[in-house]
C-alpha cells in the first residue's frame, strides 16, 4: 500500500469507471458497480483493491489473492479464484499503469516562483510556470506553459523548454530545446561539452563542440544522466524515449521515436540509433555505427558493429541472440563432458 505521508490517494472508483479507464472490458456486467478504493500487489490486495496478472511467473499468488478485482489477459480468465472479479485487457499491465495512475495522479504545485529564484530579466516565464528555491534561469531562456524547475537547477544561456517540462532538482541544462511534456529527473546534465579532441603527444586539443542538443516531445531522461551536446551537427533524442539512470549519451548521437535505454548504458558519439530500439542494462555502444529500428541488445552487450533493423544481440562482443545462446549451449555440454573424461 501506498504509504499517505508520500502519495495522495483519489477516490474510490466503480469497476465500469475502472474499465473506461482501463481500455478494458468487464467480464461480468453485474460487477459494475463494484467499489475499489486502492490499487496493490496480488500478494497485498484485500477486498477492496485493484490489481493485475502480466507474468505468468505470478500465477500462484493470483490464484490465492485477496483482492476484490484484477486486470489479466483474456487467455488467464480461467486461473482466477471464485469471487474475483475481473477486467480483461490484451494489455493488462498498461491497463493497471493507467488506473494507478486515476487513483495517484501526478502532484504539481500550483504556480509560483520562489523569491529564492534567481531569475535574468530577459528570460522569458510562461504562464502558470514552478520555479523553486535556489534554481538559476540565465539569460535568453524560455520557459513554456507550466514549466516546472525543481530545486537549485540550473537552465542555461537561451536554453528552451516547451509546455509543461518537469527539470528536477540540481540539473543543469545548457544549449539545449527540450520539447513539451518531458520530465528530466534529478541531477541530469544535458548539454555540456562532447569528448571531443585531438590526441597529440605534447597534449591533446579540444575540438570545439558547436552543436546543441534537442530533446523532443514526452521523453523520460533518468536521474544523473548525461546528454552531450553534438560537436557541430545537434544530439538528438527522438519523442517518446524513455532514458534510465546513469546513462551517457556521446556528441552527434541521433536516437529516434520511442526507443528505451536502461541504467549505466552508454552511447559513443555519431551512433545513430533507430524508431523503438531497445537498449538493456550495462550495454556499451562504440560510435559512428548505426542501430536499425525495433533492434533489441540484451544486458551487458558490446556492440561494435551496426545492427540491423529488428535484430536482437547479444554479448561481448555482441552476436546475434541465437548465436550467442547455442554458444552457451555448445559450452555447457563441452564442460560436462570434459568433466565425465576426468
Amino acid at each position: 500500500m501506498a504509504d499517505p505521508k508520500f502519495f495522495d490517494k483519489q477516490r474510490a472508483l466503480s469497476l465500469k469507471e475502472i474499465a473506461e479507464i482501463a481500455g478494458a472490458a468487464l467480464h461480468s456486467e453485474a460487477d459494475a458497480g463494484y467499489m475499489i478504493e486502492d490499487v496493490a500487489a496480488l500478494d497485498e490486495a484485500g477486498a477492496l483493491d485493484f490489481s493485475f496478472l502480466d507474468n505468468v511467473k505470478y500465477k500462484e499468488q493470483f490464484k490465492n489473492t485477496q483482492a476484490g478485482a484484477c486486470v489479466i489477459h483474456p487467455d488467464q480468465k480461467d486461473l482466477a479464484p471464485d469471487g474475483l472479479k475481473l477486467l480483461l485487457s490484451p494489455n493488462p499491465y498498461k491497463s493497471y499503469a493507467l488506473v494507478a495512475q486515476a487513483f495517484y495522479p501526478e502532484h504539481k504545485p500550483a504556480g509560483s516562483i520562489s523569491e529564492h529564484a534567481c531569475i535574468h530579466p530577459d528570460a522569458i516565464i510562461g504562464e502558470g510556470c514552478v520555479i523553486e528555491a535556489g534554481a538559476i534561469i540565465k539569460e535568453g531562456v524560455v520557459l513554456g506553459e507550466g514549466c516546472w524547475i525543481q530545486e537549485n537547477t540550473v537552465l542555461g544561456v537561451s536554453a528552451q523548454l516547451g509546455d509543461f517540462v518537469r527539470v528536477g532538482g540540481n540539473s543543469t541544462l545548457s544549449h539545449c530545446h527540450i520539447g513539451s511534456y518531458s520530465k528530466i529527473y534529478p541531477g541530469v546534465r544535458i548539454g555540456q561539452d562532447g569528448f571531443g579532441f585531438a590526441m597529440d603527444l605534447k597534449g591533446h586539443v579540444k575540438v570545439p563542440q558547436l552543436g546543441r542538443v534537442i530533446i523532443e516531445e514526452h521523453v523520460e531522461i533518468g536521474a544523473n544522466t548525461t546528454i552531450d551536446r553534438g560537436a557541430g551537427p545537434d544530439t538528438i533524442i527522438g519523442q517518446g524515449t524513455w532514458i534510465d539512470n546513469l546513462v551517457q549519451i556521446g556528441h552527434n548521437v541521433k536516437m529516434g521515436r520511442g526507443c528505451v535505454m536502461v541504467a549505466q548504458s552508454g552511447i559513443s558519439g555519431s551512433t545513430v540509433v533507430g524508431d523503438f530500439v531497445v537498449i538493456g542494462g550495462q550495454v556499451g555502444i562504440a560510435g559512428h555505427l548505426t542501430i536499425g529500428s525495433g533492434a533489441r541488445i540484451a544486458a551487458k552487450s558490446g556492440i561494435m558493429r551496426d545492427v540491423g533493423a529488428g535484430e536482437e544481440q547479444m554479448g561481448y562482443p555482441a552476436i546475434p541472440l541465437k548465436q550467442y545462446m547455442k554458444q552457451v549451449a555448445l559450452l555447457k555440454r563441452l564442460i560436462k563432458k570434459d568433466k565425465g573424461v576426468n
